[in-house]
C-alpha cells in the first residue's frame, strides 16, 4: 500500500496519508485539515480538539467484521442541532472496504456505502416524513425515518475519507430497521449517498475484549465548575456529555459547551415549589445490579380538558451503558429505556381503540398528548427548555408502557417496566417512600394468581366428578307397588307395608313414589324400619299434580313422582311403612316405592364447587374494579374496561 508523504500546508510539518481511501488529514501539530486534491495539498481550515465524549475507541484500534480486519483510521465528532456531540469513526478494512462506526449515546453503528440502484432516489430532505420507508434504499429489511436534522463538523482527527470542512453543517437522516438495521442519508453530497448497517455491540466487531477498549468508569466522577450568574460551585457528573445544568442556587440555566457554561436565563418557579422525592446525586441499582446516578430532575405536565396533570422524571446516568430514565407519577414508578423504533409495528392511526405491538406483545392506546417541560434541576444530555413540548402518546400492557414522545424532526420510543415501591426502595437503599395512590396506567394487577389457581381447581373438581361418575354404583334394593285401600275420609291415614330388603352401609338412601293422581294430590309419610333394632328413619312425600287449559294455553303444575333422601344407614334388612292419605279417599290408589342406594346427587361437588369457586369470583370482581379504575384515568377508557394484564 502506498504512502502519501507530504509536508503540511499549514505549518511545513511532515503528514503521512496512510490510506488510499483519505481525503482529509488532520494535521497532528497545527490542527489543520489538510486535503488531497489532484492538485496537490490544500488547507481546509483549523478544526477543534477532539472532545473527550468517554468513548472506549481511539485511533489504531483494530477489529474484525464478517471476517475481515479492519482499523479505526479516523475520528469526526459532530453536533446536533439541538445539542449533545457524537463521534464518527472511520474504519478502513484490509479487503478494501470502507465503514463507519458511529457512536452515540453508548450505542454503535457500523454502516457502509450502498450504492442506490439505477434511476433510484432517496426523497429530498425537505420532504421527508418521519415513520416515512425509504424503499429506494436496499436493504434487508425496510428502513423508516426516524430522525431528521443538521449537524455541524466540531472537531476531527486521523484521516477522513470526505472533504471535511470546518464547522460545515450539513442535512442528514437516521433509518431504522427492525433487527437493529441502521441507515444515514447524507444530504451534505448531491445526490445524497445512502449508508446502511446495523447497530452492533463491541463485541461483535472484535474490540470487546482488547483491554485498551473496554468501557471504564470515570475516574474523575464529576468535574467542578463555578456558575457564571451567582459563582456558585457546580459538580457536573457528566460534563462532557451534558448540555444543559440548572443551578441550585440562583435557579438559573445554563448552557454546556465543550465544559464551559454559559449563563441561559432564570428559570420561572412553578407556583407549588416541586417535590422532588428522589435528589439529583443519589444512586441506585437497576438492571442487574448496574448503579446509575441521578444527574438530572423534570416536571412535566399534560394538559387534558382544562385540568394539567403533572408527574416527576429523573435523568439515570452509568458511564457504562448510558443514560435511563425514572418516571414517578401518583407515586407510581417506571424504569425506562429507549428502543429501535422500527421494531414497533404501529399503523400511525391514534384513537380509541388503537394497538400497536412491540417484541410479540400487544399494546393499547392510553393518552394522547402534548407533555410540556415545566421545570427542570441538573444536568441533561440535550438543550432542554423551560415550556419545551412534544407529542406523547402512550400504550399499555401491563406491567409496561409503550411511549412515542416526536417533534416535527424526531420520533423517540421507550418501553418502561412498572415498579413498586419496594422496588425503589431497594434500589437507592432508602425507606417510607409515599404511597401511590389510585391506579397506575400500566401497573399489574396482582391477583392473577387467585383467578388462575382458583379455576384450575374447578378444573380439576369437574374433571374428578367426571371420573368417578361410572363408579356410583347405584343399586335398587326393593322396587315394589303397594295398594293404598279407600278411607272414610281425605284426612284418614291408610298404612300399607312392602316386603323386606337389605340395605347396605355406608351408603345413601333415596325413596321414590309414584302415584297415579291428576288433578289431585296424595300425601304420604314412610317410615324406613330396620326389624334388628325397630328403629325407624322418617320422610314425607307429598305428590300433587294438576293440568289445564286457559286463554295462554294448557298448563301443568307439579309432578305424579317425587323422592326423599337419607343419608347412609346401617346395614341390615329394612320394610318400607306407607302411610297415606289422598285427596280421592273412596277409591283405592296403586302406589309404586322404590328404594334405591349409593345415588349420586351432586351435593358434595355443588358445596365443594361453590366454595372453590368464591375465591375466583372475588378475584374476577376485583380485577373488573382494578381496570375500570386504571381506565377511567385514559382518554380512550370507555373500550378498555377489559383490558388484560395477565
Amino acid at each position: 500500500m502506498s504512502v502519501l508523504k507530504a509536508n503540511c500546508p499549514s505549518c511545513a510539518a511532515p503528514i503521512e496519508f496512510q490510506k488510499g481511501s483519505t481525503i482529509v488529514l488532520v494535521c497532528p501539530f497545527c490542527r489543520s485539515a489538510v486535503a488531497r486534491t489532484d492538485r496537490g495539498l490544500a488547507d481546509l481550515g483549523k478544526v477543534a480538539e477532539i472532545m473527550d465524549s468517554e468513548s472506549p475507541l481511539k485511533l489504531g484500534l483494530k477489529g474484525h467484521f464478517k471476517g475481515q480486519r479492519f482499523e479505526l483510521t479516523g475520528r469526526a465528532q459532530l453536533r446536533h442541532e439541538l445539542g449533545g456531540v457524537w463521534d464518527e469513526w472511520y474504519a478502513t478494512f484490509s479487503n478494501g472496504w470502507v465503514g463507519w462506526l458511529a457512536e452515540a449515546q453508548g450505542r454503535f453503528y457500523l454502516t457502509f456505502y450502498q450504492p442506490l440502484p439505477q434511476g433510484a432516489q432517496v426523497p429530498p430532505f425537505e420532504s421527508l416524513q418521519l415513520g416515512q420507508t425509504i424503499e429506494a434504499i436496499p436493504s434487508q429489511t425496510p428502513l423508516m425515518v426516524t430522525e431528521k436534522g443538521t449537524a455541524t463538523s466540531v472537531a476531527a482527527d486521523g484521516e477522513i475519507p470526505y472533504k471535511l470542512e470546518p464547522n460545515e453543517r450539513s442535512n442528514y437522516a437516521d433509518l431504522s430497521g427492525k433487527d437493529n438495521a441502521f441507515g444515514t442519508i447524507d444530504y451534505s453530497i448531491n445526490p445524497p449517498w445512502a449508508f446502511v448497517g446495523n447497530m452492533v455491540t463491541l463485541e461483535e466487531i472484535g474490540l470487546g475484549d482488547a483491554k485498551s477498549v473496554k468501557r471504564e468508569a470515570q475516574r474523575v466522577s464529576t468535574e467542578g465548575m463555578g456558575c457564571p450568574n451567582c459563582a456558585g460551585p457546580l459538580s457536573l457528573t457528566a460534563p462532557n456529555k451534558a448540555e444543559r445544568v440548572t443551578c441550585p442556587y440562583c435557579n438559573s440555566l445554563l448552557d454546556v459547551n465543550q465544559g464551559k457554561l454559559t449563563w441561559l436565563k432564570a428559570l420561572n418557579p412553578p407556583p407549588v415549589p416541586p417535590d422532588f422525592v428522589l435528589k439529583v446525586g443519589m444512586e441506585g441499582t437497576f438492571m442487574n445490579d448496574a448503579k446509575f446516578k441521578i444527574i438530572g430532575a423534570v416536571v412535566r405536565s399534560v394538559t387534558i380538558e382544562g385540568i394539567k396533570y403533572f408527574w416527576h422524571e429523573y435523568l439515570l446516568y452509568n458511564p457504562l451503558i448510558g443514560f435511563r430514565w425514572l418516571t414517578h407519577s401518583d407515586n407510581h414508578w417506571n424504569f425506562v429505556e429507549p428502543v429501535n423504533p422500527a421494531e414497533v409495528e404501529s399503523t400511525q392511526i391514534y384513537g380509541t381503540g388503537s394497538t400497536v405491538t412491540y417484541n410479540g406483545k400487544t399494546y393499547k392506546i392510553y393518552q394522547d398528548a402534548p407533555a410540556c417541560v415545566e421545570f427542570v434541576q441538573g444536568e441533561f444530555y440535550w438543550r432542554v427548555e423551560q415550556g419545551e413540548t412534544v407529542r406523547a402518546v402512550d400504550y399499555i400492557a401491563a406491567p409496561l408502557m409503550l411511549s412515542q414522545e416526536s417533534t416535527n424532526n424526531e420520533v423517540n420510543w421507550s418501553v418502561g417496566v412498572y415498579q413498586t415501591n419496594a422496588d425503589i426502595e431497594k434500589a437507592f437503599n432508602i425507606t417510607d417512600l409515599p404511597k401511590p395512590w389510585s391506579v397506575a396506567p400500566n401497573q399489574p394487577f396482582t391477583g392473577g394468581f387467585y383467578i388462575k389457581w382458583g379455576f384450575g381447581l374447578l378444573g380439576i373438581l369437574l374433571l374428578v366428578a367426571i371420573f368417578m361418575l361410572p363408579f356410583s354404583g347405584t343399586s335398587t334394593p326393593l322396587s315394589q307397588t303397594v295398594t293404598l285401600q279407600p278411607t272414610a275420609s281425605a284426612t284418614t291415614p291408610q298404612t300399607v307395608f312392602s316386603q323386606p330388603f337389605e340395605l347396605k352401609r355406608n351408603s345413601n338412601v333415596r325413596i321414590t313414589a309414584n302415584a297415579p293422581v291428576s288433578n289431585a294430590w296424595a300425601d304420604l309419610d314412610v317410615d324406613l324400619v330396620n326389624e334388628q333394632n325397630q328403629e325407624v328413619e322418617s320422610v314425607n312425600i307429598p305428590i300433587e299434580y294438576y293440568s289445564g287449559s286457559d286463554s295462554d294455553g294448557s298448563w301443568t303444575e307439579g309432578a305424579q313422582t317425587q323422592d326423599a333422601t337419607l343419608s347412609s344407614l346401617p346395614a341390615g334388612k329394612y320394610t318400607l311403612r306407607v302411610e297415606g292419605t289422598w285427596q280421592n279417599f273412596q277409591q283405592p290408589i296403586n302406589v309404586a316405592v322404590k328404594v334405591e342406594q349409593n345415588v349420586s346427587r351432586g351435593v358434595n361437588f355443588c358445596c365443594a364447587f361453590v366454595v372453590l369457586a368464591i375465591l375466583p369470583i372475588l378475584a374476577l370482581f376485583r380485577k373488573f374494579m382494578f381496570e375500570s379504575r386504571r381506565w377511567s384515568e385514559s382518554m380512550f377508557g370507555s373500550t378498555n374496561t377489559g383490558s388484560s394484564d395477565e
